[in-house]
């Protein structure tokens, strides 16, 4: 971006620097407008704009408010010959370098070549910092989606703390992953994590699985046995499928919660236990209550945090992401070489409603990389029906101004039709706004 009030520099500039897409704006106004709506990585600011042409306080203060909205743009302010002093006040205030006017095109050309070659080394040294900080137990997770990012700064935060964690979410949508990062994340990561699942035990063994037992406590009992809970001591005791927890037991879990005591089966003494508990469930435990199926008490004990996963048909492009991801797994595994996944087989996957979620997806990619034939797997390969992909849905003119119309309708309405005001909380120009209107056919 040029930001340059000369009519004529501007047509100079435009042929001088044709190789760039370059857009121009006349002042401080449309500079922050087109800042926001094109992020451009290099920009070039003339320091004397309208209002003050001849005087630098315009320049200034639109260089001080590009370097707050895009810290990583590369502005180069364009002075006067025997301007030094503002110059260096310009590098002061963020600029990244400056150039003398008038200008020899093929000199300033060498400054823009260097600041965008510069703006890339700054992106790839962030991603390999990104890359070597992010060794975490998150980074098992596949996500684009801005909620799931949320979900795991969310988990970041609860990892170091002792709140009892509820993680809610379908079958299939990674809650044990969460579990175990927020053990790996803890200053209990040294210590055991241990898992047990409600629903797979039966109930007349649940108790001893949790609790353990003591020689001679039953039939069978031919050893003192310590149970989960206590074979979890200082560490992360899981407790997956809670909602499916007999009543029988609830009590005592409650008991358990409350007093951090344990007594084995057949045990007359009580055993203090310093653990971490994680519960998960797929189920509405609040119908539970209302069902009379889940002690409301119990339920509080375990709720002190919720953590709800949304399945994947929520999760805005995650399920073609993680589909690549599984085919490069799977295909290396089993030595199938490149495969790739074709136009059709991706629109199938944006479209099916995994109800098994990530689960599901993982076990039809797999099946699909064994029996295809070929370096390519289409929708029939996956077991999915094919379906007409809007690929005008993926045009990016269409899509933006499709997102504009409805900024542009909300905001008006918001605002009553007040123009200038609209304008301003777009961060376009009037004008702006006025041809966006005409074009939208809006009134």
């Amino acid at each position: 971006m040029m930001v340059e009030d000369d009519i004529g520099l501007q047509k100079q500039m435009r042929w001088s620097f044709d190789r760039y897409n370059v857009i121009f704006a006349q002042d401080r106004e449309s500079a922050l407008a087109l800042l926001r709506r094109h992020e451009p990585v290099v920009v070039t600011l003339d320091l004397g704009l309208p209002p003050d042409p001849d005087g630098t306080s315009e320049g200034f203060a639109t260089l001080e408010q590009i370097v707050a909205l895009a810290p990583d743009t590369k502005v180069i302010v364009l002075t006067g010959q025997n301007d030094r002093g503002n110059a260096l006040k310009a590098v002061g205030s963020g600029a990244y370098d400056f150039f003398a006017k008038p200008f020899e095109a093929d000199i300033l050309g060498l400054v823009i070549d260097r600041a965008f070659r510069l703006a890339d080394l700054e992106r790839e040294n962030r991603l390999l910092q990104q890359r070597q900080a992010g060794d975490t137990p998150l980074d098992g997770l596949l996500t684009r989606d801005p909620g799931m990012q949320k979900l795991c700064r969310q988990i970041e935060k609860l990892a170091p703390t002792t709140a009892t964690v509820l993680l809610n979410g379908e079958s299939g949508t990674g809650k044990e992953l969460f579990a175990r990062a927020l053990h790996q994340l803890s200053p209990r990561k040294d210590k055991r994590f241990v898992a047990i699942n409600c629903a797979a035990i039966p109930e007349t063994l649940l108790e001893s699985e949790l609790f353990g037992h003591e020689k001679g406590a039953f039939t069978g009992a031919v050893k003192q046995t310590p149970g989960k809970i206590e074979v979890a001591d200082g560490g992360t005791l899981f407790l997956d499928e809670i909602g499916d927890l007999p009543q029988s037991l609830q009590a005592k879990l409650l008991r358990f919660l409350q007093e951090r005591v344990i007594e084995r089966i057949g045990g007359r003494s009580e055993i203090p236990v310093d653990v971490r508990v994680i519960c998960a469930t797929h189920r509405n435990l609040r119908e539970r209550i209302a069902e009379g199926a889940f002690r409301e008490d119990l339920f509080y004990r375990l709720a002190e945090m919720i953590v709800a996963i949304p399945p994947l048909r929520e999760r805005t492009g995650d399920a073609t992401l993680l589909a690549h991801a599984f085919v490069q797994r799977f295909a290396q595994q089993n030595g199938r070489g490149k495969l790739t996944l074709r136009d059709d087989a991706l629109a199938a996957i944006e479209h099916h409603p995994w109800p098994g979620n990530v689960r599901e997806l993982e076990n039809c990619i797999k099946r699909a990389v064994i029996m295809a034939d070929g370096s390519t797997i289409g929708a029939e390969d996956l077991g999915l029906q094919a379906v007409d992909d809007d690929t005008a849905a993926l045009n990016l003119r269409v899509v933006r101004d499709e997102c504009e119309k409805q900024a542009v309708i909300k905001v008006m309405s918001r605002v009553e039709g007040n123009v200038a005001r609209a304008a301003e909380l777009l961060g376009v120009s009037r004008p702006t706004l006025y041809d966006m209107l005409n074009r939208f056919g809006l009134r």
